[in-house]
Formats: C-alpha cells, sequence, structure tokens
C-alpha cells in the first residue's frame, strides 16, 4: 500500500491513460504551461507535449464544443472546466449535443469525452465558485455523472471514464483535493455505477458521496460512541446510481438517511428517497430523511458557509429522527 493524495490520483489517471492511449488529450484554461487551476494536469505537457495539453481562450462554451467535435471525430478529450459554476455555460455541448448524439446517430457514433470540473464549499469561494450542480446533469439521458470521495475512487473512477464510449461528467471536490488515503500498489478501474460500503452497520444506512462521505463517516463515529451503528455507503456514481446496492443495505438496517452538499429541493437525494419508498418501501421502518443544504447560494462568510454545509451533528439528527 502506498499513501497518496486526492489530487496526485487524479494526475496519476491522467498520466496512466495518456501513456496508454495516444488519442486522449486535455483541453481547458490553463491546463498546459500553469498545470491547471489546482495542479491537477502538472507536468502532463512536460512529458506528453502542447499538442496533447492544450490550453484554451477563457470560452467554457468554446472549449465544450470543441471536445464534442474532436470526440466525434476520433479523439478522447478530456476537458477541465474551473469551476462547477461554469459549467452553466457548457450545457448546449453537454446536454445538447454530447448527450444526444448515439440516439442521433442511431448508435453508429458517440462522444467518448470526459468533462472534469470541482464543486463544493468549505474555502469560502462564495455563491459564484461553490456550487454543486451535479443534479443537473444527471437529469440528462445520454450522460453519465461520477463524484469521488477519496484518491482510490478518483483514479479509479477517472480511468473508467476516459475509456468510457460515453460523455463522463467527472465532479471533484476542491476541499478533498489535499486529502491523503491508501491505495494498492497497482491501482484499479472502477465501474461506473458501482458504490462501495465503507462501514458496516445494522441500525440505520447513511447514503452519500464525495466529500459528504466524510461527514458521514464523522457521524457513523459519533453515533457508534451511542451505541447506534451506521452502515455507510459511498455512492461514487450519480448516474447511473447503483440502486440494488443501497436496498440491500436498507433491507438489514430497515431505515435510511442520504446526505449530500448540494441544495436538498430537488436534488441527487430526491431521486434516491423515491427510488427506495418505491422499491424499498416493505423494508422500511422508519422515514427517509434527506440531508443537503438550504435552499439558498453559498453564502461568502465563514461561519455562514460553515453553518450552510450539512455538518455531522445535522446527519446524528437525521439518525435520530428516523430511529425515533
Amino acid at each position: 500500500m502506498a499513501e497518496i493524495r486526492y489530487l496526485k490520483a487524479i494526475n496519476q489517471a491522467l498520466t496512466d491513460a495518456m501513456a496508454e492511449d495516444p488519442s486522449v488529450i486535455l483541453i481547458g484554461e490553463d491546463v498546459s504551461e500553469a498545470g491547471g487551476a489546482f495542479g491537477a494536469s502538472r507536468g502532463l505537457r512536460e512529458r506528453f507535449g502542447a499538442e496533447r495539453v492544450l490550453d484554451t481562450p477563457i470560452s467554457e462554451a468554446a472549449i465544450a464544443g470543441a471536445a464534442v467535435g474532436a470526440a466525434l471525430s476520433g479523439m478522447r478529450p478530456v476537458v477541465e472546466i474551473m469551476f462547477m459554476d461554469f459549467t452553466t455555460l457548457v450545457m448546449d455541448a453537454m446536454v445538447n449535443q454530447a448527450a444526444k448524439a448515439r440516439f442521433m446517430f442511431g448508435g453508429q457514433s458517440s462522444v467518448p469525452m470526459v468533462l472534469r470540473t470541482p464543486h463544493g464549499g468549505g474555502l469560502g469561494a462564495g455563491p459564484q465558485h461553490s456550487q454543486c450542480l451535479e443534479a443537473w446533469f444527471a437529469h440528462v439521458p445520454g450522460l453519465k455523472v461520477v463524484c469521488p470521495s477519496d484518491p482510490l475512487s478518483a483514479y479509479g473512477l477517472l480511468r473508467a471514464a476516459i475509456t468510457d464510449p460515453d460523455p463522463v461528467v467527472f465532479v471533484e471536490h476542491k476541499a478533498l483535493y489535499a486529502m491523503k488515503g491508501e491505495v494498492p500498489d497497482v491501482l484499479p478501474v472502477i465501474p461506473i455505477g458501482q458504490a462501495a460500503t465503507l462501514r458496516d452497520g445494522r441500525d440505520v444506512t447513511i447514503v452519500a458521496y464525495g466529500a459528504a462521505v466524510h461527514t458521514a463517516l464523522a457521524a457513523a463515529k459519533d453515533l457508534a460512541e451511542a451505541g447506534v451503528e451506521a452502515e455507510i455507503i459511498d455512492l461514487r456514481s450519480i448516474q447511473p446510481w447503483d440502486e440494488q446496492a443501497v436496498l440491500a443495505s436498507l433491507s438489514k438496517t430497515h431505515r435510511l438517511v442520504v446526505v449530500h452538499e448540494a441544495v436538498e429541493a430537488f436534488g441527487v437525494g430526491a431521486e434516491i428517497v423515491a427510488r427506495m419508498a418505491d422499491i424499498g418501501f416493505d423494508e422500511l421502518d422508519g422515514p427517509i430523511v434527506r440531508v443537503g443544504a438550504p435552499f439558498m447560494p453559498v453564502p461568502f462568510s465563514k461561519g455562514l458557509e460553515t453553518a450552510y454545509l450539512p455538518s455531522a451533528e445535522r446527519v446524528i439528527a437525521a439518525v435520530r429522527r428516523t430511529l425515533a
């Protein structure tokens, strides 16, 4: 086993994918000479050349449009959008073009591209640089959406996303970039759509993804001291999501809490709750409870942002509610 940072795992996944497949290219603002806004592409220009690691103008719409064209022409572009908030500018290329190509061309063509973008708060970046918008993309047929919570899943899911024949939105959390985690010497590719059970429990299932996984784990630790054993499911993949893994856990614990940093209303959690209320209704011994952000923009103020983000205390309160 070795210990690496989340950001290094992403860099390693890009390095390995580009070394194995010359059709993989990286494009985006400051990804080449500067090595990316957060350093994810450092060293790639020196190793693979400026013709495969391309700096672009400051136009997210142009970046995404060029990537769709490159993918349709036989390349495997990996696009970096500096903040997820800026994906508002890629919606036509991603939603109307990339997601629809396989259907519109009768299965004769696809768009094998990855759109990497960081989301989330915790850095005091304010309402235009902290949003979690993954539910938008998960709502679109033809797009896949993943959100890793640790270095192992960051590497494994990015490798899977790059080799996938269809467009994948790869969501990273800014606050996780410096996180360290143990990984095996041979890093695995993790299939898209496969959740992971990070903690076994008998009393309640807590489902989360991304940074919220660590909030859930912290809550589970405190709950265990009070005699409540929570099972933690790291969703990892949002679209498609592993509903069978969630159902299997619910069948064991009979109670469910869903946690994500995104706004609670109309979010990923709502879909999970709806499906489990449908296919898992007979397993429920208490209400399904969601924990998410309030229906408001992310505050600038550190104190207000802390209150805005889901906390272990709020997760514990949700568990107490379903247990009651």
